[in-house]
């Protein structure tokens, strides 16, 4: 059912009798830089506020919050988790606290609310106290540390006989040796299933009998098992660019990242045909894009960012397309591919990948991902090629290599969510990097709670993509009044 534009949510409102909520834990970033706490974790769970160590970006304040490092083991060691806020900038509409949880994993939830308010929209802003924090293993939160020398020494994903495999489960068994050694004992216990109990402790120190949550990403995962754990505890959620943590297996999970990820290549292909200002229209994109790939994979290509030095057709298509699928920017994708292929070839080099963030672990504690030799490795790669023949050395299959041999204390599993209330659930049609596939599982798995609100475009974050959609999250946040089922908003110009 569309739903377009402001005055069509001012009369879902009238009839918000029906449609009024009872009362009642992504592709994959690098670890952000938090700025420091100045508060100081309290005995009894409260937070003590200070302001923010960061002169420029002033109105924020800072926490720390004591938690278990264990929760199976409550009186045992503990870490302090970063927390930050933004008061509500109209503090006689005030409704409560909002808790972001952040993607990733290994985003910073204390950087979002410090550097990125304007990230929420103004009428949240007004009417919540925004609130997130950095997740356990992340930033101010006891962060996963590891030998800059080791992750320089990864292996290539690309593994081409079962020695390259025996070699990356020997590596992956050495670097976890020396992160664990680093990190302290928390690094045992990085999964959504301790965030979960992480964030309803926050929940607690805050005051707010229930949670009203926003989880993005990676912290839609966070978001869907707290409502699976602590159901009745939810006032609200939205969960926007949904991870489905029911993808059982290993083929299955890499293929719906790949036809995902193709899928927003293609868009960017029709796009560029009918967009007369793209800076590759009336040219065979896809053959342009070959031939970068190709320059990329001979070592000939120029980074962009580095001049002077290569840039390896991994990093052309997961540092350079991909993020600017994640902001469904395709006039600077067209403009960057232009430029990248006027340019004048460098000497044939060696290329190499870059290092995966140390925020790995917490990805390979929440997934079982796996695959027993490299003839298994090679046909999911192959699969892959087949169904991203566009997209080549795609970031999932990286994160695959790198969680081999791992231990996973949070595999997945379908929800199983019962007296929770309506649970906002939002995706762009067209998300590279969390399919809208997955957002209609997740809604479903929801069942009576779970509201799938759509939105007809591209890009990855869909809940400030216009006014329809805006109104429609901020209605039910401030509300509670839900979208009728069925709901869609349509794209706007990017």
């Amino acid at each position: 059912m569309p739903l377009r534009g402001r005055s069509a949510l001012r009369r879902i409102a009238a009839r918000g009798t029906a449609m009024a909520v009872g009362a009642a834990m992504a592709a994959i970033t690098g670890v952000a830089a938090a700025p420091a706490v100045h508060g100081s974790p309290s005995a009894d769970g409260a937070l003590r506020w200070a302001p923010c160590d960061d002169p420029a970006r002033p109105g924020a304040e800072c926490a720390a919050l004591s938690v278990p490092v264990d929760w199976a083991h409550p009186d045992g060691p503990t870490l302090d988790l970063a927390v930050a806020r933004r008061k509500a900038t109209d503090s006689g509409a005030r409704v409560g606290s909002m808790v972001f949880g952040p993607g990733g994993p290994g985003d910073s939830g204390v950087e979002m609310v410090v550097g990125r308010i304007s990230r929420f929209s103004p009428e949240v802003r007004r009417r919540f106290d925004i609130v997130s924090f950095d997740p356990r293993g992340v930033g101010g939160s006891n962060p996963v540390t590891c030998s800059s020398d080791l992750l320089a020494q990864r292996p290539s994903p690309e593994l081409k006989s079962q020695a390259d495999f025996d070699a990356t489960m020997a590596y992956n068994r050495r670097l976890r040796a020396d992160c664990r050694a680093r990190t302290g004992p928390v690094f045992d216990h990085l999964d959504t299933a301790q965030t979960v109990r992480d964030l309803d402790a926050l929940r607690t120190a805050l005051g707010e009998r229930k949670l009203t949550f926003h989880g993005s990403s990676y912290g839609t995962l966070l978001g869907a098992q707290y409502a699976e754990t602590y159901p009745r505890r939810v006032r609200a959620m939205v969960l926007e660019s949904v991870m489905d943590h029911s993808v059982a297996t290993t083929r299955e999970f890499l293929r719906s990242e790949a036809a995902t990820a193709e899928d927003s290549f293609q868009e960017f292909v029709k796009w560029c045909d009918g967009a007369t200002d793209c800076a590759l229209h009336g040219r065979d994109v896809r053959a342009v894009w070959q031939g970068l790939l190709a320059r990329a994979g001979r070592g000939e290509l120029e980074d962009p960012a580095k001049p002077g030095t290569s840039l390896s057709s991994s990093d052309l298509v997961n540092k350079i397309a991909f993020r600017k699928f994640y902001e469904a920017d395709y006039a600077g994708l067209a403009t960057k591919i232009a430029g990248m292929d006027a340019s004048k070839p460098l000497p044939a080099s060696p290329t190499t990948i870059a290092p995966l963030p140390p925020a790995t672990p917490v990805f390979c504690s929440d997934w079982r991902l796996p695959v027993r030799d490299h003839q298994e490795y090679a046909s999911l790669v192959a699969m892959m090629n087949r169904t991203a023949p566009d997209l080549p050395q795609l970031l999932p299959i990286h994160m695959v290599a790198a969680c081999l041999g791992a231990p996973t204390n949070n595999p997945q599993h379908r929800l199983d969510v019962h007296g929770a209330p309506p649970i906002l659930v939002s995706n762009a049609l067209h998300d590279p990097a969390t399919g809208y596939p997955w957002a209609v599982s997740v809604a479903r798995q929801l069942g009576r709670s779970g509201v799938l609100l759509t939105y007809e475009g591209q890009g990855h974050g869909s809940v400030t993509s216009g006014p329809c959609m805006e109104d429609a999250v901020d209605s039910y946040l401030t509300d509670l009044l839900i979208p009728p089922r069925g709901t869609s908003c349509p794209a706007v110009p990017s």
